[in-house]
């Protein structure tokens, strides 16, 4: 019998890909789920029961959470990366390290081919087939829902038929939980005129009023919240995403272009995203220079972008992570946030390497490092090149 892995979710694409090819094709079936941290244990161990009743031979559960904070979610931090100034590239950046973990595990088994759920009209596809094209030269690609078209009523009526109760029809929505956000697609959102009601987002509002909170960077890595140092960088992320989501913070829409060319429109809720890079970005203003900031913004853009559209594995993303890190050598301190219901806002900064607190000057109110005279002299030589520039072109002051 051949062998495929499924990147197996537990959602309805997945479980018909692997009744279908266990029970239609004769395939000896390793459904493999890569969590990146957006599993329960009680998902996992549901995940595993539904394998094995929908035909798997074996099903193992890949953790790749450390690796993918490792080689993606700090240096997106580190670039405060939002596509189009709105979206931490939440579950899409998972993708990625799910079809790595994935292709790795079908090398392993010695796999004559590695299916997925993907359909043809998403980014997703395009985030497993290249990965898996790179990684796994020559193995089949088996795409069952894409390939037959086959709409979500056919997948559930054959998983019914074979004796596996699917509950996917009642979902309004179809979500994705990740430990950088959640994603949510269907129902209102394929309106263009509406919007998301309350009762669509998993995790609703429970406090009111406003708070402070407070975390802690070491050279652009979070350390600590509300003064409890993490080493474990994912018990970090999730204790500020229940701080976060308590007041709802993190709610949006993100409007894109889709790798294929289309648009797309995602909701999504990502509490700690957004605390996490709105506080680091705010720190990085008091201890990065002009150019810093400057630089460290084009690559970090380039970066997002090149991650969204499944270039990870280009080289250059490896350059691009090493100005990152290095950009962030002085980026130490804490930073005060005040957390209210739907938002927050910059509070202060404590950091040894605060450039506001220079001796040469304080902004506004005094200098210490030049005299007037100096201050006048650097001007007028400031104003040389457009007083040379208008001293030949007075008539465009008289025609504005």
């Amino acid at each position: 019998m051949k062998k495929v892995v499924v990147a197996y979710s537990g959602g309805l694409d997945t479980s018909y890909t692997v009744m279908y090819l266990a029970k239609e094709k004769g395939y000896e079936v390793y459904a493999a789920c890569a969590n990146t941290g957006g599993f329960s244990a009680a998902q996992l161990k549901q995940n595993e029961e539904n394998a094995y009743k929908l035909g798997a031979k074996k099903y193992v559960t890949l953790d790749v959470t450390a690796e993918y904070y490792a080689k993606s979610l700090k240096y997106m931090v580190y670039g405060n990366v939002l596509r189009n100034g709105t979206y931490p590239i939440s579950v899409s950046s998972e993708r990625i390290f799910q079809g790595i973990a994935i292709a790795k595990y079908a090398k392993e088994i010695g796999a004559d081919a590695i299916a997925h759920g993907s359909t043809g009209a998403g980014n997703d596809q395009v985030r497993f087939d290249m990965t898996f094209l790179v990684m796994c030269p020559g193995m089949e690609i088996i795409t069952l829902t894409r390939d037959g078209n086959i709409s979500r009523k056919e997948e559930i009526d054959y998983l019914n038929a074979h004796g596996f109760p699917a509950d996917f029809a009642k979902l309004k929505y179809s979500y994705n939980v990740g430990i950088w956000g959640t994603s949510i697609c269907g129902g209102e959102i394929l309106d263009s005129k509406q919007g998301l009601p309350e009762s669509a987002y998993l995790k609703q509002i429970s406090k009111k009023g406003s708070e402070i909170l407070t975390l802690g960077f070491e050279k652009g890595e979070l350390c600590s919240v509300n003064g409890k140092k993490y080493g474990d960088k994912i018990e970090a992320i999730n204790a500020v995403e229940k701080i976060g989501a308590a007041y709802g913070i993190g709610r949006d829409m993100h409007v894109g272009d889709t790798i294929i060319g289309i648009k797309g429109r995602v909701g999504f809720e990502a509490a700690a995203p957004m605390l996490i890079i709105g506080a680091h970005k705010f720190l990085e203003k008091f201890t990065l220079s002009k150019w810093q900031q400057y630089w460290k913004d084009q690559v970090a853009n380039w970066y997002g972008m090149f991650l969204h559209e499944s270039q990870y594995l280009e080289p250059v993303m490896r350059d691009i992570e090493a100005m990152l890190e290095s950009s962030q050598r002085n980026v130490n301190g804490t930073v005060s946030l005040e957390l209210r219901p739907w938002s927050f806002s910059t509070v202060g900064v404590d950091s040894p390497d605060d450039l506001v607190a220079s001796k040469l000057g304080e902004y506004g109110e005094s200098q210490k490092g030049w005299t007037a005279e100096e201050a006048k002299g650097f001007i007028k030589l400031l104003s040389t090149p457009l007083r040379v520039y208008y001293g030949a072109h007075q008539e465009e002051f008289e025609n504005d």
